[in-house]
């Protein structure tokens, strides 16, 4: 296709009818990977005497194009290449042309730059770096472009780290003379213009990229360095020019001046707390800190200072500027020499920026009353919290009080009182938004306060008197206030329980609010009252009703927190919920269903729809645990929950695959049978793991456990599909990748296992095509732990059928060396004397199933030698099997003596972090959120996924709680039954044994034959006392 016909195609792809639309993109398709095409785009695309239109279509067609095709091997790429000969055209011309264009079309050409800089910089594109250079020494748009392109360039490497960002210290030292040479100018502008702030910019993020991660060698140079912080300081100190500034404060904060010193203060901060402190520095680093420290920290901490008084006189500060401020000043608190520099000005920036910052305001009320769904996404979106003042605010607040509370607290506290007082003595103005302001205050400061006496005796009362009249407060966003404070204070002791019962009655009344912000935030403080409800009698009245306004809610705003009560709620009241389940998961799918459409009508990175579609995921999961024991329940919720399953487990589901596997988990667990509907979900689950889902193997392992031994007829019967085959394509495939690492491999083996177990006798087609591919593996294999996997396959497949494996070991000419390496692998131990190899319970246990199997093989297939050195090491491996046993039931009594003396303590933590107390040394905060999602799943489940380290000592305990036909199989009976049928059968080869023994394995014979007797016992017992239950 000739330029001028591809022109035309483009144009008409922006035709009103959709008919001629599919044409167009039918026809770009279809000659899309013809030579030249990409170099006719990029002409289109610079010609100015083209249609804007035409030449934006082209951009985007050629920016995919790229994006697909240029590196085969990509992310999402697909393996059709483009020519060298168009490659090279490309690259020699889009340079050039980058400048050329319109910022529109700029930003696709970009994006094309970047993706060839990720794929062939610096192998491919070794020009690249000397065009920049060149490029920096001219003039104007040149300079614009060298700077656009460095900016790719030093991006490519921002979050690399070691032999990675080798690359970008050829960068750093060829381009950043220049660099700095190229920015002292453009500081030195009379009156610059809006171009000016726009090369700068570029400046301040090509060094933001190259210091992100580390100091680059030539900036440890004091001189080198103070120049580029001349400049940095320069343009931080100097004011925003006022000519040229919008009042919409929307576009304002994206003007490019203002654009200029937020990615200023960017980068100092970065400086600051990443290389500026003395104790978190590497050695060689110190120095530089140092240096920071001494000759920069204090100074920019005076600017900042300086900046944040715009607050104070009213004057407009970007919010993420201000929070970039607060963010240092906090960041200042626990270091000494920067805390006394702070100090004098500490009362005024606490009560006159910080405090003023907490209080409801102009922009509140707007949005408040113009678009609460907005009000409410802001105020729950973590996303706003990186830029918001308030949060900065509450933050500097909280580090305040934490690190420096012996000279603050009190103050802070007494003058939140006066705010109360203040408000309380009004009569015809009261002071809404200074109250607003002192309650989130209150409520950010929850932790100190239940914990540091007078305040923590007093809260009871603070809550009667400035929290609960707030309930009824004309002011919506009081009310809203009062419900948030009031769940940040549920779990505090009250001395009185009807205090708690009237602020627990008015948080569900703030349900039936006019305004949305006060139902949602009422609902969010529910989540605090149910956990701390001792007497869920207070709820269980009234839950119905409560389930039907939340839904309602549902209904109206998608949002996380909401659904994490509701799981909260159901987790409290465990198999009450069964009257609801049903109706909950409905609900429930229903939200998900309108949470997935919004977020794919939806193109913002703040993406909350997507967020509570997962938190619906999680609801149902935590239905299903709660109601685990009343599998008719499954039957009935499984039709609402599967097209979600169906749809979710492809591509689409990327994103939420581990929340939809819990649900398949449930369901395949708990459910009465499995369905053939649910038997649908198996060629999705293997498409995944074939294609995408090697990351969740683990997550997938259960399930497809489940299908196999709770579906065994289905499995081993179904031809279409057929579930046999396209397990062992999958697992094959799997097993015989050499890029795939080990840990990876593991639930291959696992896999085989269960089909072993589970179909004996109906698989012995399968039995060497899985016996060859973990052998072959097992050749390869380093992991300690996949190589014990793997040869318990080879003990599945022995318990299948003895003679049948041992004749394909010979077959496949490896009987020996399996042998060999088993027996090796038996005898080794650590430097602790436990068993290096096969340290679970259930490994030891399979191992002593296989070869005793082995045993019961007649003499003409196991020779006596070998029969000899197989029954030792059983016997070994059963005495080990019994040890393990034993300390494993009595370390289950120590944990339950142990929960027994731990009933009724608690520990209130009352350490304070008070930097105050040693004025000589600068606090860290060294706190970390030990708060971790905990999933409720079945315990087969955490028995799959146990952490296989190594280098631990630590047997694994939760054996016992995995499901298998073996189960029901004790070891030791099975053992001496084949051996009393071997001396039946073959008296003279029985004797041979026994006279081959010393006393050592004589004894030990002795001791498992009377412990299999105690078993049969023990098990007669078990068998009576469950049938008297029943």
């Amino acid at each position: 296709m000739d330029l001028a016909s591809l022109t035309v195609v483009l144009r008409t792809a922006l035709s009103p009818s959709p008919e001629e639309r599919k044409v167009a993109e039918e026809s770009l398709n279809q000659f899309q990977h013809t030579p030249q095409h990409l170099v006719r785009l990029l002409l289109i695309i610079v010609d100015g005497t083209c249609d804007m239109g035409v030449r934006q279509v082209a951009s985007i067609h050629f920016k995919n194009f790229v994006a697909k095709y240029w590196s085969p091997h990509g992310p999402g790429s697909e393996p059709h290449k483009v020519s060298e000969s168009d490659k090279n055209m490309v690259r020699e011309n889009i340079l050039g042309f980058i400048v050329q264009v319109p910022p529109l079309l700029r930003a696709q050409l970009g994006e094309c730059i970047k993706t060839v800089i990720i794929a062939e910089y610096p192998e491919k594109w070794p020009t690249l770096l000397h065009w920049v250079k060149c490029n920096l020494l001219l003039q104007d748009q040149q300079i614009l472009g060298a700077l656009y392109v460095l900016r790719l360039l030093a991006r490519k490497y921002e979050f690399k780290s070691d032999e990675e960002r080798t690359p970008l210290y050829l960068i750093i030292e060829e381009t950043f003379p220049l660099l700095l040479n190229v920015f002292s100018k453009l500081v030195q502008v009379v009156n610059p213009t809006i171009e000016v702030a726009d090369l700068i910019k570029l400046i301040c993020k090509i060094f933001w990229s190259s210091i992100y991660l580390e100091i680059p060698r030539q900036l440890f140079d004091p001189s080198v360095f103070g120049s580029w912080m001349i400049l940095f300081l320069n343009i931080l100190e100097r004011p925003v020019p006022l000519e040229g500034q919008l009042t919409d404060p929307e576009v304002r904060k994206s003007w490019g001046w203002w654009k200029v010193k937020k990615w200023t203060i960017h980068i100092l901060n970065r400086l600051y707390t990443r290389f500026g402190d003395v104790k978190l520095q590497r050695p060689e680093s110190k120095a530089f800190a140092q240096m920071f420290q001494k000759n920069y920290a204090g100074r920019i901490l005076g600017c900042y200072l300086q900046m944040l008084n715009a607050v104070r006189i009213g004057e407009y500060l970007p919010d993420r500027v201000i929070n970039l401020l607060l963010q240092y000043l906090g960041s200042s608190i626990p270091k000494n020499s920067m805390y006394q520099l702070l100090q004098p000005q500490l009362d005024i920036v606490l009560f006159e920026i910080v405090f003023p910052l907490m209080c409801f305001n102009d922009d509140d009320q707007k949005l408040w009353s113009e678009d609460p769904h907005e009000y409410v996404r802001k105020g729950y979106d973590i996303i706003e919290d990186l830029y918001s003042p308030r949060t900065a605010a509450m933050d500097f607040v909280s580090e305040l009080m934490r690190k420096r509370g012996k000279a603050n607290f009190q103050k802070f506290i007494q003058f939140i009182v006066d705010v109360f007082r203040r408000y309380d003595e009004a009569v015809e103005f009261k002071p809404f938004r200074q109250k607003d302001g002192a309650l989130l205050a209150i409520g950010t400061l929850c932790d100190k306060l239940k914990k540091t006496e007078p305040y923590k005796s007093e809260l009871e009362c603070l809550l009667m008197q400035h929290v609960l009249p707030e309930f009824t407060s004309p002011i919506g966003h009081l009310r809203a206030k009062a419900a948030w404070v009031a769940g940040q204070y549920a779990n505090i002791n009250f001395s009185d329980q009807n205090i708690f019962r009237r602020v627990f009655h008015c948080v569900i009344a703030g349900f039936k609010d006019p305004e949305l912000p006060v139902r949602v935030d009422s609902v969010f403080a529910l989540r605090a009252f149910v956990e701390a409800c001792v007497d869920l009698n207070e709820i269980r009245s009234i839950l119905p009703q409560l389930l039907d306004e939340f839904f309602k809610l549902m209904n109206e705003v998608e949002n996380e927190d909401l659904v994490l009560t509701l799981e909260t709620i159901v987790d409290r009241f465990g198999e009450e919920m069964a009257p609801y389940a049903f109706g909950l998961c409905q609900n429930l799918a229903s939200a998900f269903w309108r949470c997935l459409n919004s977020s794919e009508s939806d193109d913002d990175a703040d993406d909350s729809g997507a967020l509570a579609a997962v938190g619906c995921l999680r609801a149902i999961s935590t239905i299903l645990e709660s109601v685990n024991r009343l599998p008719h329940l499954f039957v009935q919720i499984e039709p609402t929950v599967l097209p979600i399953l169906q749809k979710m487990l492809t591509t689409d589901g990327q994103d939420v695959f581990e929340e939809v596997l819990d649900i398949v988990l449930y369901l395949t667990f708990y459910s009465p049978t499995i369905s053939l509907e649910m038997w649908s979900l198996w060629p999705l689950i293997m498409d995944a793991l074939s294609d995408w889902a090697i990351d969740f193997f683990d997550n997938i392992l259960v399930p497809l456990d489940k299908f196999i031994s709770r579906g065994t007829s289905h499995f081993l019967t179904c031809k279409d599909p057929d579930y046999q085959q396209s397990l062992w394509k999958t697992l094959s495939s799997i097993m015989s990748d050499p890029n795939i690492d080990d840990a990876d491999i593991e639930p291959v083996p696992k896999l085989i296992e269960v089909v072993f177990q589970n179909c004996k006798g109906q698989v012995d087609h399968w039995v060497e095509p899985y016996l060859r591919i973990t052998i072959e593996r097992l050749r390869r294999a380093e992991r300690p732990y996949l190589k014990c996997l793997l040869i318990a396959v080879i003990a599945d497949a022995f318990y299948y059928n003895p003679a049948l494996t041992l004749g394909l070991l010979h077959k496949l000419g490896v009987a020996v060396e399996v042998f060999n390496l088993w027996f090796q692998m038996l005898q080794e131990v650590k430097k602790s004397g436990l068993r290096a190899n096969f340290r679970r319970e259930h490994d030891k246990k399979v191992c002593c199933l296989g070869l005793t199997s082995v045993l019961g093989l007649p003499a003409d297939q196991l020779p006596g030698e070998a029969f000899e050195r197989v029954f030792k090491a059983t016997l070994d491996l059963l005495v080990s099997y019994k040890d393990q046993i034993a300390e494993a039931d009595k370390q289950d009594d120590a944990d339950d003596d142990d929960d027994d003396d731990m009933d009724g303590f608690h520990d209130d933590d009352e350490d304070e972090d008070e930097s105050d107390k040693e004025m000589g040394d600068d606090a860290e905060d060294g706190d970390e959120d030990d708060s971790q999602k905990l999933q409720k799943l079945p315990a087969e489940a955490r028995g799959f996924q146990l952490n296989n380290d190594d280098d631990s000592d630590d047997d694994y305990s939760d054996d016992e709680e995995l499901q298998s036909p073996i189960d029901e199989v004790d070891p030791f009976i099975f053992f001496i039954d084949t051996i009393q049928a071997v001396q039946e059968c073959n008296p003279a080869r029985f004797q041979n044994l026994t006279r081959s023994l010393d006393f050592h394995y004589q004894a030990l014979a002795s001791g498992v034959a009377q412990h299999a007797e105690q078993r049969k016992v023990e098990i007669e017992k078990e068998k009576l006392e469950k049938a008297s239950s029943e």
